[in-house]
Order: C-alpha cells, then structure tokens, then sequence
C-alpha cells in the first residue's frame, strides 16, 4: 500500500495537542486558553495520573506501559526522579484501590462534544461536582455513549515543530506503519516562535507505537511520547469565537475539579 493512500496528505487535518499539567489551580487558568486553542485534551500529571495507571497494570514500569509513558512524560516535563517514584509508590499503597475510574459526557456549545474522565473515592461526589460545574457553565449533561462515539482511542507521538520538518515526520510514520499524521494548527498571526512551540501528532496502533519511538531516536527526532492511550476527534468542530471562549471557560471550571483527571474535546 502506498503512503499516500495511507496517510492521504489531504487528510492531513489541523489538530489539536494533548498535553499533561500539574500546576496551581490560578496558574492553570491563566495558561489554559492560549493551550486549549491548539489542543483536544488537557490532562493533569498528578497522584491521581500515576494511581490509574498502577491500578490499571501494576507499579513497574517495565511491565506497564501506560505507567512508562506516564514516567517518560514526567521526564521529558522535568519532573524531579523523586516526586516520580514518590507518587507511584503512593498509588501503590492499601487503599488506593478504592478509587474507581468514572467517565462522563457533556454537551458544550456550537454542538462541540467534551468527555470528562474522573478518578475518585466517592462516585456521588464526583459526579455531583461535574453537573454544577456543567450547569454553571451552561454546558448539558449527555446521556453515556451520546459523545464517545465521536472519538476513536489512539497511540499518539508528539514532534514540536522546531524539532523536525514535515518530510521527516512523514518518512518516520511511513516507515513505522503510523495509521495518520496530523500537522500542527497555526493561525496566520501567529509568531514563528509559538509555531516552533507547536506538535507533529503521529497516530497510530499500541502495536505500531514502540516502532515509531525507535524511528523517532535512530532519527535522532525528539519526542513526547503519549500516557498509554489519547481519544481523538474523528470530525473536530469549528465553534464561532464565542463558543469556544464559553467551552474554554466550562473545560476551566471541569480541570479545577479534584476528581478531573483529563478533559477531551472534538472543538477544533
């Protein structure tokens, strides 16, 4: 099969980057909209990030590749190999299996889809948390399944843009297999140095996946590799400039929430 047919340069849609926080609150709210216009999920890098994935596979990130994609992005964020092994050793810990994963599906505005991932002790706090945020908001809760079919769950490598060229991008995910590529969105304004700031996002199998990192570091290409899996928008939504001020304001509200573990949307 050709490259082109497998990832059809007119394909090659303007996306959105997921991206792993673990900031103050006020901080996070300062730095969200400048990264929810590029991104189609936020994520924070917490206790509660590590307490997923050791429940999910276990405390060694040999063995659990989520928890070493969890582990390498803590890395590549600079954060201290203590604090690391700190908090995987307090997901490890009795009692930490009380936690139960909820999801939670939400109408934002000019029909844009937002999919709320929970981790909590207490399902009846979490979810009364999440319905006041959303009626605050102006957001609807969706009935389950009502969203999630909009998106698919992908592996996902992200190359910044000052750190590799498109043609490069493309050989490596020709090479590797990768399912799409999908280039990084820029507005005409926007200044080089953001554009540089921006990601490559190679998509592609959990079978795939360990291919592509070989690639990327025989390329001598940096990367940031994904936390085990992300949830794409298969059709992303363009919203006018107040839908997306007043879901920006709503994906806001939901991060603060302690329970929020991560935050997807189709809103281009």
């Amino acid at each position: 099969m050709s490259f082109i047919l497998s990832i059809p340069l007119e394909r090659l849609r303007l996306s959105l980057l997921c991206v792993w926080v673990d900031v103050p609150a006020k901080l996070l709210e300062e730095r969200l909209p400048k990264m929810l216009r590029r991104r189609s999920c936020i994520q924070k890098l917490g206790r509660k990030s590590y307490l997923r994935k050791v429940k999910k596979g276990g405390a060694s990130p040999v063995s659990n590749t989520a928890l070493a994609a969890l582990f390498e992005k803590a890395k590549e964020l600079d954060v201290p190999k203590e604090i690391i092994e700190r908090n995987i050793k307090r997901a490890s810990e009795k009692g930490q299996e009380a936690y139960i994963e909820k999801v939670y599906e939400v109408y934002g505005y000019g029909g844009v889809g937002i999919i709320v991932e929970v981790l909590t002790d207490k399902i009846n706090r979490s979810v009364a948390a999440v319905r006041e945020v959303v009626k605050d908001c102006g957001g609807k809760m969706a009935d389950p399944g009502s969203i999630s079919f909009k998106f698919k769950r992908a592996r996902v490598v992200n190359v910044k843009v000052k750190d590799a060229d498109r043609d490069q991008i493309l050989a490596v995910a020709l090479d590797a297999g990768a399912d799409d590529v999908i280039e990084p969105s820029a507005d005409e304004d926007d200044p080089e140095d953001e554009i540089n700031e921006m990601y490559f996002r190679i998509v592609t199998s959990s079978e795939s996946y360990p291919t592509i990192l070989t690639k990327l570091r025989e390329e001598g290409i940096p990367f940031e590799p994904d936390n085990g899996f992300e949830l794409l928008p298969l059709t992303p939504i363009e919203v006018d400039d107040e839908a997306m001020d007043l879901n920006k304001e709503l994906m806001s509200k939901l991060l603060e929430l302690d329970d929020v573990d991560a935050v997807y949307t189709d809103q281009k």
